[in-house]
């Protein structure tokens, strides 16, 4: 269990994305979720030197993508928000002797392998808080940190300059980076058209284009 854990909270798809309701229906924001986990759990399971991948999820589309990836599915804190599910996650695989972990969401379809060595490279030894912000500098798209619950976590819409302050609190000097596929998240209607505009070649990309029209 040495090593840094990924974690990736995948909440139950069929209420998922309820802030993009008025531009997708309830059935393409389920298939939407979904593409975008796939897409985020592709770039870590390409990703060397993380030690393994736990999806914190109760859907079922979501654990069979864990499992197309190698990754563990944990139920705990499942249904306890991100920031619930992220501290048990973190908790279990403490004391199973994971040395860090690397929590990112499951809604950044522009992540790339790449990105995510670079911030394990920059991720200092123990006690270490690695943190690359959302593009507005609001949320925290990506955390590592060293042990796994060196710093307490709460994630949320302004999330990531708390985060700075409780790492600080710790007696930590965090570590940011500014990475732009994990800074670009899907989260309301803006994103979405934004993301479109871009046509990549990610999963989430390729389904949005073949239903266009549909809304």
């Amino acid at each position: 269990m040495n090593g840094i854990w990924a974690i990736v909270p995948i909440k139950e798809t069929a209420d998922a994305k309820q802030r993009l309701a008025a531009a997708l229906p309830p059935a393409l924001r389920r298939e939407l979720a979904l593409a975008m986990a796939e897409d985020v759990l592709a770039a870590l399971a390409d990703t060397r030197g993380l030690a393994g991948i736990a999806v914190v999820t109760l859907d079922p589309g979501a654990a069979a993508l864990a499992g197309r990836y190698g990754a563990r599915v944990v139920a705990d804190g499942a249904r306890d928000g991100h920031t619930g599910a992220v501290t048990a996650a973190a908790r279990r695989l403490a004391g199973e002797g994971a040395a860090g972990i690397l929590t990112v969401p499951g809604d950044i379809p522009l992540v790339t392998a790449d990105e995510i060595a670079t911030l394990l490279a920059a991720h200092r030894p123990a006690p270490s808080f690695t943190i690359a912000p959302s593009h507005d500098e609001r949320g925290s798209n990506a955390i590592a940190m060293s042990p796994p619950g060196a710093v307490p976590l709460r994630f949320g819409d302004d999330s990531y300059f708390p985060h700075l302050a409780a790492a600080e609190a710790c007696g930590i000097t965090p570590t940011v980076l500014r990475l732009p596929g994990i800074a670009f998240d899907i989260d309301n209607p803006a994103d979405l058209a934004h993301f479109a505009r871009l046509g990549s070649r990610t999963r989430a990309g390729a389904l949005m284009r073949s239903r266009e029209g549909v809304g």
